[in-house]
């Protein structure tokens, strides 16, 4: 029989090396699979597939997908597949929660054990990441062990941060210390930044879909047979959320290129030739008219309305909320237009930030040649998105307040 423990005694803990080894090594490995497996579909050919070929275009795709650049016969190659790198940010958060709870920190409300286990678990990762590039450089892609390894170390840092902090609750201790302006206006720019990018996914789908037919001739020249055409499109829909941010940038109004000395946007379209990839089919074949730019470009505004609604709705819900508690109404003053409109102010910037990462992360490099500058020029769309959100959330929540019964200002005598 095994012993059991005695009444008051602690929980055995894992020394904080071998939870965070673990943990890292299991969220290296999960991330890792569907990488090769798509990237081993995609080299199939009618002729004969090679396993060992699978496995080091799997590594290379996996640190490829942690921005950690490649370089080919072609050039660089520093393009992130977002797909894999959500993937990879939340098998790490996950890996913060497993090494804080084998480490006994749940619940301990304790910034160091946070730090701590989410410094371990990036420790962890950049080692794995730097026996990766070495794996990786044998197959005829190369990667700098040095640079996977710091870069993958502030990754999986990052990443295991948000699990490690959720599981000690600094994370809520720290929301329950920010002013609550402050918090209701993260909030909001978070909902303007999430409604932006499924608008932005809306529109991306629908170019993708309207040039469908070029699309399946792109994936049809592919002679790899159905596994290999269905591992080409697999790739094409790793890059999914790169041309989300894109599609947003464009209707931001700044635009992305898709090469050196290009340009898309709603008033110019300059692209020249492109490879033979099923994504870019849906790429604009010229500039909008008046009539159909002009609505395009009132999505993020109506974006950001939405959200200040939103915001409104939630403050005016939370006042009756109180009314009911035991105030009358007659007796209830007004929500103060300060309380609508400054959240309101914060959450231009919050989505412009939101953003302007995202626009940072989704570009990249396809060789040395003229494709080597891809996506949107980040500071502009986050510069822009600031603007658009601001304006439209302020907007938004002022005409919601202003015309719900009850909330106009106040006009009583006094």
């Amino acid at each position: 029989m095994v012993p059991r423990p005695r009444s008051g005694a602690r929980p055995r803990r894992a020394p904080i090396v071998v939870a965070a080894a673990v943990a890292a090594g299991w969220a290296a490995l999960t991330s890792y699979l569907p990488v090769a497996v798509v990237l081993g579909l995609a080299q199939l050919s009618e002729e004969a597939a090679s396993l060992g070929g699978a496995l080091l275009a799997g590594f290379a795709g996996w640190l490829l997908g942690h921005w950690v650049p490649l370089q080919t016969p072609a050039g660089p190659l520093h393009l992130a597949p977002l797909v894999l790198t959500g993937l990879a940010v939340w098998r790490l958060a996950r890996a913060g929660v497993h090494a804080t709870r084998a480490i006994g920190a749940r619940n301990s409300r304790s910034p160091r054990q946070t730090a701590v286990a989410a410094a371990a678990v990036g420790v962890g990762y950049g080692v794995i990441g730097t026996l990766v590039a070495g794996l990786a450089g044998t197959g005829g892609l190369h990667a700098s062990p040095v640079r996977a390894g710091l870069t993958l170390t502030v990754v999986g840092t990052l990443g295991a941060l948000i699990g490690a902090a959720q599981t000690t609750g600094v994370a809520a201790d720290l929301a329950q210390r920010v002013p609550s302006i402050l918090r209701d206006g993260v909030r909001t720019g978070l909902v303007a930044g999430l409604l932006l990018f499924a608008a932005g996914a809306g529109a991306a789908g629908l170019a993708v879909a309207t040039g469908g037919g070029d699309a399946a001739d792109m994936i049809g020249a592919y002679r790899t047979g159905v596994a290999g055409q269905a591992g080409v499109t697999l790739v094409s829909f790793a890059y999914a959320p790169n041309a989300t941010v894109w599609s947003i940038s464009y209707l931001l109004g700044p635009g992305f290129a898709v090469g050196t000395d290009t340009a898309v946007r709603t008033s110019e379209v300059s692209v020249g030739a492109l490879p033979a990839v099923p994504l870019l089919a849906g790429l604009p074949r010229g500039p909008l008219d008046g009539g159909f730019g002009a609505a395009l470009l009132a999505v993020p505004v109506l974006v950001a309305m939405a959200a200040g609604w939103l915001l409104a709705r939630r403050m005016l819900r939370s006042a009756r909320e109180y009314t009911g508690r035991g105030r009358a109404a007659s007796d209830r003053a007004p929500v103060g237009w300060p309380t609508f409109l400054a959240p309101a102010a914060v959450a231009g910037p919050v989505a412009g930030l939101m953003v302007g990462i995202a626009a940072a992360a989704s570009g990249g490099s396809l060789g040395a040649g003229r494709l080597s500058e891809i996506g949107p020029v980040a500071w502009q769309v986050a510069a822009v998105a600031t603007a658009v959100v601001g304006a439209g959330a302020l907007l938004g929540a002022a005409a919601t307040r202003a015309l719900t019964p009850g909330h106009a200002p106040d006009r009583r005598p006094r």
